[in-house]
């Protein structure tokens, strides 16, 4: 049995008919997302890939981002059943979380986490290294997928935290993914794709192959994708 399985940050500002272009023509079996609102009914993206028949596992927080307080999240999204689901915080500073779905494939559990780190403006970071250290500490050693942004680069502290001992990137080029619009962060104020800062990652008891940074204009973040082809 393959899987595919994407993950995007689809951005809390996102083109919402973009996004729904990519998700329904994606055609994913599992799928996860960050930035996603549960207030914005122009954005309603839940309610979208319910319609197309998936499963889902969603916690919103509160957090300050322009001036302006969002409800956003990680999400996991399932077109086979989720058994059951938890909700990890990273850190007490600069809370993030991590969300977890266990899907049940197979007769046999797979691990899903979609997470976002903090934004540090790709520089070294603590309370980012805590989060990738906290994330790493729950994560179950076998028949796991971790995916999301990390807010981190391939060098990076935190990306060497996630890749020692049982999960590999599995991304060996390292593509960019970020950022396609300069507003993604005005601080940064990025002007071409020349970033890479999102990650699906896997236990090593998993093959997986054909990874694609895949194009779409309705997040400043590109999707990504890989197929999960042994060990489910």
């Amino acid at each position: 049995m393959q899987l595919k399985v994407p993950s995007w940050n689809i951005w809390i500002d996102g083109h919402f008919d973009s996004i729904k272009d990519f998700l329904r023509d994606a055609d994913a079996d599992i799928i996860g997302l960050q930035e996603v609102k549960d207030d914005d009914p122009e954005r309603d993206v839940i309610g979208y890939l319910t319609e197309l028949g998936y499963q889902h596992v969603f916690t919103p927080v509160a957090k300050k981002w322009k001036d302006k307080v969002y409800r956003d999240g990680c999400a996991v999204f399932s077109k086979h059943e989720i058994v059951s689901s938890m909700v990890h915080k990273l850190s007490e500073k600069d809370s993030r979380y991590a969300q977890q779905a266990d899907v049940k494939i197979n007769g046999s559990i797979l691990h899903v986490f979609s997470t976002h780190l903090i934004h540090t403006h790709q520089k070294p970071s603590e309370v980012q290294e805590l989060q990738a250290e906290t994330l790493v500490g729950i994560l179950p050693t076998e028949r796991t997928i971790v995916m999301g942004d990390f807010n981190a680069t391939p060098d990076s502290a935190t990306i060497q935290k996630m890749k020692r001992d049982m999960f590999y990137d599995t991304d060996s080029a390292s593509m960019p993914t970020w950022s396609v619009y300069p507003e993604g962060c005005h601080i940064c104020n990025p002007q071409a794709i020349d970033i890479k800062l999102d990650y699906i990652f896997a236990s090593k008891d998993l093959k997986t192959a054909s990874f694609k940074v895949e194009e779409s204009k309705g997040s400043d973040h590109l999707p990504i994708a890989v197929l999960v082809e042994r060990g489910l």
